[in-house]
């Protein structure tokens, strides 16, 4: 496939459209085609704002549903940020009608449906109401249950089903969850529907790279920490004490908007740097020297701090859950290790085994940010997304 003149981003959500926005998923990637010389801007709907990037474009929501406007921008293919759900059905199918190639990227773990893995959905509908954690999550857990299990096996799973036709290439962002939904497509209409399901990864910016200073003994965890329910800032702090407690050596630094209860736990710890929110590149500069990125959350579609540190030769560590679907590959390049049990007992085992992983020399920084960034950064998961295009396209002719 010679390179595509015109591929464009898109997120059917009035979302702000500034440098944040661009330094991620759809924005991001708008940028990766721009790398390879592709004319790429990012779409979304509502009215211009003030820090919006020139390379978006804002048009009203009933453009994005009307085939004629596609077609207008003369494009050889559109990346769709649209979750599967049912209320952007419309816009998928309008772009689909347009004649332009259309992949939809799904950022989930996969278990959209109680029919792939009850046992594991189940558990998964547990984490995300914070069950047993946090106040009324019996209650979540209750209705998301409830529902999932009933209007969700006879509308919701049909609607996505509709929804993901309309893609050419339905692109899920780890391996895990490409095995759901190719189960999920294989039940909903066989195996031709099962073989438009591609891993394609969240983008990584390619500021986050390994550039040759020695690690040291440095455990980072980023996060929003004042979302107790995903992100668990209680666990981070009991694991990290244990770990601070049995080695005298490590340093742990936590980047991330906290909870005033994580701030006092900080503030009494010698080897434990709080940073608050900070930029990109000084989140890249504390991996540039840290062995370890520990992800404590609960559940998570990719955890894009993961894959900014792995492209830093960082290694990483996180449970085995699943609700935390990318990190069996992530840990698979002699890249991490993953905790046998959800608790601070099993972190902190994880965590000293991966401490002397680095000790022993079977952790190796350059190698490690070498095979994810040719696998994660921004311009590659574009070159990715072309490839399997011209895939698709080979094999329809």
């Amino acid at each position: 496939m010679t390179p595509a003149a015109r591929w464009f981003t898109c997120t059917p959500v009035d979302f702000s459209g500034g440098k944040d926005f661009f330094a991620r998923d759809s924005g991001l990637l708008c940028r990766g085609f721009q790398a390879l010389g592709i004319d790429s801007r990012a779409v979304m709907p509502g009215t211009s704002r003030a820090d919006d990037e020139p390379d978006l474009i804002r048009t009203a929501y009933a453009d994005l549903e009307d085939p004629a406007w596609w077609r207008s921008q003369r494009l050889d293919g559109v990346v769709l940020y649209a979750w599967g759900r049912a209320k952007y059905r419309r816009v998928a199918e309008a772009i689909r009608e347009a004649g332009v190639f259309l992949v939809l990227n799904q950022d989930s773990g996969g278990l959209v449906s109680p029919r792939l893995d009850l046992a594991a959905w189940w558990r998964e509908q547990l984490v995300l109401s914070g069950a047993g954690r946090t106040a009324g999550g019996w209650w979540r857990f209750s209705k998301l249950a409830l529902r999932g299990l009933t209007v969700g096996l006879t509308v919701s799973d049909l609607l996505r089903a509709e929804h993901l036709r309309a893609g050419n290439v339905i692109a899920c962002v780890t391996p895990v969850a490409a095995d759901h939904y190719r189960e999920f497509c294989r039940i909903y209409g066989g195996a031709d529907f099962a073989s438009r399901v591609h891993v394609v990864p969240h983008p990584v910016n390619p500021l986050f790279r390994f550039d040759g200073r020695p690690k040291t003994r440095t455990v980072t965890a980023i996060g929003r920490w004042d979302d107790v329910t995903q992100k668990r800032p209680e666990l981070l702090m009991a694991a990290a004490a244990n770990l601070l407690d049995a080695d005298p050596h490590v340093t742990v630094e936590i980047v991330g908007q906290a909870t005033a209860e994580l701030q006092k736990w900080a503030e009494k710890r010698e080897r434990v740097c709080l940073h608050g929110r900070i930029l990109p590149e000084a989140i890249a500069e504390i991996l540039s020297h840290t062995q370890i990125l520990w992800c404590p959350s609960a559940f998570e579609s990719f955890h894009i701090a993961s894959g900014e540190a792995l492209c830093c030769g960082c290694s990483v560590v996180a449970a085995v859950s699943p609700s935390l679907a990318a990190f069996p590959w992530f840990v698979s390049e002699a890249s991490g290790s993953l905790a046998a049990t959800d608790d601070v007992a099993g972190h902190v085992a994880a965590l000293r085994s991966e401490l002397h992983a680095w000790d022993e020399g079977t952790r190796n920084a350059a190698s490690i940010a070498a095979t994810w960034q040719s696998r994660l950064h921004a311009p590659e998961v574009a070159r990715l997304v072309l490839s399997i295009a011209a895939g698709e396209m080979n094999h329809k002719t």
